[in-house]
C-alpha cells in the first residue's frame, strides 16, 4: 500500500521562515544601528560608508528637535537599513567602540607617531606626512616644537597632548 502525500517534505536544509518576533528584534537592531549613526561626530560619520539616501536621512534625523518626529526619522532610517547591505556600517561602527581591538591598535599607532614625532622631529614628520598627507605641515611642526619644548623643560605634555589631539581629529 503506498500513501500519495499532496503535501512537500520538509528538507533540513530549507530555512524556515522567520517568526514576527524575530522580524521585529531585527528591524528593532537596524533602527539602533541608525539611531548610533544620528548620535556619531560628524568627522566619524564620515567615515561611514552609506549610501546617499540614508545619509540624508541621518542628517535630517540629525537636524529634528521635535521628538515624534525624531522618532518617526529613526523608524524611516530603520527601513532604509533593511534594504541595504548593513554589515559594512556595523563594522565601521564597531571599529569606534573604545573596546575594539581596531580601535585600540589604532590608538597605540598615534600615540607612537607622537612619540616618535617629539623625539625625531623633522624626519618623523615627513614619514608621517607620507602614510596622512591630509595633515597640514606647518601646524604639525608647530605642535611638535612646542612639544619638544616643554620635554626639555620638564613641564607637564600639554602640547603633546595636543599633538596626539590633532593626529587622532585627522586620521
Amino acid at each position: 500500500m503506498t500513501i500519495d502525500n499532496d503535501f512537500p517534505e520538509f528538507s533540513p536544509e530549507e530555512e524556515e521562515p522567520k517568526s514576527k518576533s524575530a522580524v521585529k528584534r531585527e528591524m528593532t537592531a537596524l533602527q539602533k544601528l541608525g539611531e548610533e549613526l544620528v548620535n556619531l561626530s560628524p568627522a566619524k560619520l564620515a567615515k561611514i560608508p552609506m549610501p546617499e539616501q540614508l545619509a540624508e536621512a541621518v542628517m535630517l534625523a540629525r537636524r529634528l528637535k521635535n521628538r515624534e518626529g525624531k522618532r518617526r526619522q529613526l523608524q524611516y532610517i530603520g527601513k532604509i537599513m533593511r534594504v541595504i547591505d548593513s554589515e559594512a556600517i556595523q563594522q565601521a561602527l564597531e571599529s569606534f567602540h573604545h573596546d575594539s581591538l581596531a580601535f585600540r591598535q589604532h590608538f597605540h599607532r598615534l600615540e607612537n607617531w607622537r612619540d616618535r614625532l617629539i623625539s625625531e622631529g623633522d624626519r618623523a614628520m615627513e614619514d608621517l606626512l607620507v602614510d596622512m598627507p591630509e595633515l597640514d605641515r606647518q601646524h604639525l611642526r608647530q605642535l611638535i616644537r612646542q612639544a619638544q619644548k616643554e620635554a626639555s623643560q620638564n613641564k607637564p605634555p600639554a602640547a603633546a597632548r595636543k599633538l596626539f589631539q590633532y593626529l587622532r581629529e585627522n586620521s
